[in-house]
C-alpha cells in the first residue's frame, strides 16, 4: 500500500480527467505510476482507448534492456530494477514527445510474450494531444530517473491491495512460462523489492489513487 492517502475514485472520473487534461493542449503528458501489478497499464490501456485517437500509450517498459544485455551486465536475475532500464533513451523520448515535434517520434514496445523490448513500435504523430505512459519509477528521485517527474504534466499513482498485487503477478509470471513456485518466487522476491522502493515515492504524484472498482488484468 502506498505511504500516501489514497482517493477511492471510479475509472469513468480518472478518464474524465484525462480528457480535460488533452483538452489543456497543445499536448499533455500523462504518467500513472505504481507498484509491479497494481494495474498500471491496464488503466492506461483504458485511458487511451475512452479518449480515442489524439491519445497515445508510451509504456515506460519498451525502454527494459534486452534480456542479452541484462545477462551481460549481470542483472539478469533482477530484470524490474531500475538500474535494468534505458532511462537515458526513455527520458529522451519524453524529452521529444513534450516538445512536440512536426514528425512523429517512434517508440518501443514491450512484448510480454517474448520478455523483450521492441523498437519503433508506437507511433506519435503530430495530432496526438495526450501521451500516457506507465511504469513504476516516473517519480524516482534518484538521477537520472528525477527528470521523468519534470517532463510529465501530471502524474498519478495507482495504490492496490498487496495481496491482490501479488496474486496477479503470480499468475503474470505463470503465463510467461513460469512454474508455479518460480512465479510467486519472484512475485515476493524481485517484484517485491521494487514495489517497496516505489511506495516510497507516491507522495510525489499529483494524485493518489485506488480504483473502486479495480480492472482485471
Amino acid at each position: 500500500m502506498a505511504d500516501a492517502p489514497a482517493q477511492v475514485l471510479p475509472v469513468e472520473e480518472l478518464v474524465a480527467r484525462a480528457r480535460a487534461l488533452a483538452d489543456a493542449g497543445p499536448r499533455q503528458l500523462l504518467g500513472i505510476a505504481g507498484a509491479p501489478g497494481a494495474g498500471k497499464s491496464t488503466l492506461a490501456e483504458r485511458i487511451v482507448g475512452e479518449v480515442g485517437p489524439l491519445a497515445r500509450l508510451v509504456p515506460m517498459d519498451g525502454f527494459h534492456l534486452a534480456q542479452s544485455a541484462l545477462v551481460a551486465l549481470g542483472r539478469g536475475g533482477r530484470k524490474g530494477a531500475p538500474d535494468t532500464f534505458d532511462v537515458n533513451g526513455f527520458v529522451t523520448t519524453l524529452r521529444r514527445l513534450r516538445r512536440l515535434e512536426p514528425t512523429s517520434v517512434w517508440a518501443p514496445a514491450f512484448r510480454r510474450d517474448l520478455e523483450e523490448p521492441i523498437a519503433g513500435s508506437i507511433e506519435v504523430p503530430p495530432e496526438v494531444r495526450l501521451v500516457v505512459t506507465e511504469g513504476n519509477y516516473l517519480l524516482l528521485r534518484d538521477e537520472p530517473w528525477d527528470e521523468v517527474r519534470t517532463l510529465l504534466h501530471e502524474v498519478w499513482f495507482l495504490d492496490l491491495d498487496a495481496e491482490l498485487r501479488v496474486r496477479r503477478l503470480t499468475a503474470r509470471h505463470e503465463a510467461c512460462g513460469k512454474t508455479p513456485e518460480q512465479a510467486r518466487a519472484w512475485a515476493l522476491g524481485s517484484d517485491e523489492t521494487n514495489a517497496a522502493l516505489v511506495a516510497r515515492t507516491a507522495g510525489h504524484a499529483d494524485l493518489v489513487v485506488r480504483l473502486a472498482d479495480p480492472l482485471a488484468e
